[in-house]
Parts: C-alpha cells; sequence; structure tokens
C-alpha cells in the first residue's frame, strides 16, 4: 500500500457498483460468474460502513431510452430498470459513475475525500469510476477481492493499471481493519 494513502474513516464512502439482476441473477445473459458469492463478500462492507455511520452509495446502470445509445449498440441488450435501488443510489447510463450523475455533488455534500469501491465489472464500470473518481480529486481504494468480471486476465489487467496510477488496492479485511483497528 502506499505509505502517503491511508483509509480514514471519517472520510470515506462505499461505492457499489452495479451489484443488479443483470449481472448477478445466473438467469440473466449477463451474469458475472462469481458474483453471487461477491454479493456475500459486500455485505461484510455495508455492516462496517454501517455500522460508523458512512456513506454507502450504490450505482445501477440502467442504459437510456435515446435514440443513439451507444451502450446499447456495443452491447446489444438493453438493461432496464428491474428492482427499486436501497439506500442512496445513482442511476448512471454509461461506465463512468460521476458521468451525468449527482454522484459527485452527493460525496462531497458528506464531506467524502476517500472512496472505496467493490462491484462489477472489475474492468468496465468499477475500473472507469476509479480513474474519474481519482481525476476528481478522491483518493481510491479498490477493493480487489470485492470486484469481478467474466475472465480472471480482465481483473488482473485492471487491477495493474489502477495499482499504476490510480489507486491503492485492498481487500474486503484491510477495509474492515481501517474502520475498526482495534
Amino acid at each position: 500500500m502506499r505509505e502517503n494513502f491511508k483509509i480514514q474513516k471519517n472520510k470515506m464512502a462505499l461505492l457499489i457498483i452495479d451489484m443488479q439482476r443483470h449481472f448477478c441473477d445466473p438467469e440473466s445473459s449477463f451474469f458475472v460468474p462469481g458474483s453471487d458469492a461477491l454479493a456475500g463478500k459486500i455485505k461484510t462492507l455495508v455492516d462496517s460502513f454501517s455500522q460508523y455511520n458512512r456513506p454507502i452509495i450504490f450505482t445501477r446502470h440502467i442504459d437510456s431510452e435515446e435514440e443513439d445509445n451507444l451502450m446499447l449498440r456495443w452491447w446489444s441488450e438493453q438493461i432496464r430498470e428491474e428492482e427499486p435501488g436501497k439506500g442512496t443510489t445513482v442511476i448512471k447510463h454509461q461506465y463512468d459513475g460521476f458521468l451525468n450523475t449527482d454522484l459527485q455533488e452527493i460525496l462531497h455534500t458528506k464531506g467524502v475525500r476517500q472512496v472505496v469501491i467493490c462491484g462489477v465489472l472489475t474492468n468496465l464500470c468499477c475500473e472507469t469510476t476509479a480513474r474519474i473518481a481519482f481525476m476528481r480529486g478522491f483518493e481510491v481504494f479498490f477493493v480487489k477481492d470485492g470486484t469481478a468480471t467474466f475472465k480472471q486476465a480482465m481483473h488482473e489487467a485492471s487491477l495493474l493499471n489502477l495499482s499504476y496510477g490510480f489507486a491503492v488496492l485492498t481487500t474486503i479485511q484491510d477495509v474492515v481493519k481501517a474502520l475498526n483497528p482495534e
């Protein structure tokens, strides 16, 4: 871990990226292998952040109804709103959780300077949101055992790239320990 980047529980928020039916339901054509087990791991983070009354923000990817939707053209399957979000939920239409959303305003209003990122897909929405968070001045802690994607090589490539210039790689256990350093 970078010595000059330490988790400070009074400055951090948990960003849970796209843990929604489209990616987590084994019956979905875009089911991410391991996302079912990932949900239990992320619950550990949610419980810890809740215990210390720290912000927890969920993003949900919902494709826009625009006529020329680039995401829809790329993936050929529209992601629609399936169930209401729980807690603070940010609806996004691209990989980036900040683009055309109020995520930055929510974080600033809550005094957040650090974000802990988990969810799916490691190499798309999680990585993009982490990069943009860093570029917008947030310290980023990327939970390597709290994210998943379709192939291990994609996961590892994202971790390598993020650790080089955008994020401190961490684990669920290390985040929980930093929140409760007893």
